[in-house]
């Protein structure tokens, strides 16, 4: 199984539009972070994790070429945002792509893109089939678990495919969730920022807590801010963790 990451950066990407406080560049490719999303690819399956409003770029970068499932984590715009592009998808595979998200991300969906659903849908818009189970499922030869934690006072899904386990946007995660990932190889999880705390994410030095916790030999951190300089910030973690960078590789 091989995870591409698309996207390792916050809500507002790195660089932020426009500058914001007193980031400096730092000539380091690896700080370019356009927002967070994962390509999942195996014999069988290509799964797409989350769609933001970079998806278009993400997908010619990367060279998607089909989205046989969609794992949505939740309704933010820096990952639903990007919904739109799912379009050409669904042209060449002539059929729905299959999504599971949360049931509050599946309202906020069918609101905001009202025009994809039901008997005024748009001609030629992005066609969908969207769950909100929590139980464990095959798809082809990927067994996938939502993994609820919470972003805050919402609850997100994160996603185990496999041996892999998939967190992003949260600052809780519960003892059941722990046991649900319990086995995984390779763990990714958000840590926004090395300090102060956030109330709905994890800071660098928390993240670190939740992977020794879980037990998981091989950590990537994702969804990082500008003032998260991967050289710098890299010195500090233990060797097992490490901080994902855009169209990083990982072989699972």
């Amino acid at each position: 199984m091989k995870l591409t990451f698309l996207g390792t950066g916050t809500s507002m990407g790195v660089p932020v539009a426009g500058g914001f406080g007193s980031e400096i560049p730092t000539g380091d490719v690896r700080d370019v972070r356009w927002r967070t999303s994962a390509w999942i690819q195996t014999n069988e399956s290509s799964i797409l994790i989350d769609a933001g409003p970079e998806f278009r770029l993400q997908s010619l970068r990367s060279g998607i070429k089909r989205v046989d499932y969609l794992l949505i984590t939740h309704e933010h715009t820096d990952h639903v945002g990007g919904l739109d592009d799912l379009r050409s998808y669904n042209y060449v595979q002539n059929q729905a792509i299959p999504v599971v998200t949360t049931p509050t991300c599946k309202e906020s969906i069918e609101r905001r893109f009202y025009y994809m659903f039901g008997p005024n849908k748009t001609p030629g818009s992005v066609d969908l089939d969207i769950t909100t189970s929590v139980n464990p499922f095959w798809f082809k030869d990927c067994r996938i678990t939502p993994l609820p934690v919470m972003h805050g006072t919402l609850e997100v899904y994160g996603y185990r495919i496999n041996d892999l386990a998939y967190i992003t946007d949260s600052n809780y995660i519960s003892e059941e969730t722990f046991e649900l990932i319990k086995g995984c190889k390779v763990l990714v999880l958000n840590a926004l920022r090395w300090e102060p705390e956030h109330p709905t994410h994890f800071t660098i030095p928390e993240a670190v807590e939740m992977v020794k916790k879980s037990g998981i030999p091989e950590a990537y951190f994702v969804h990082m801010n500008s003032y998260v300089h991967h050289a710098e910030i890299s010195k500090r973690l233990p060797p097992n963790i490490k901080l994902a960078f855009d169209m990083q590789t990982v072989h699972i």
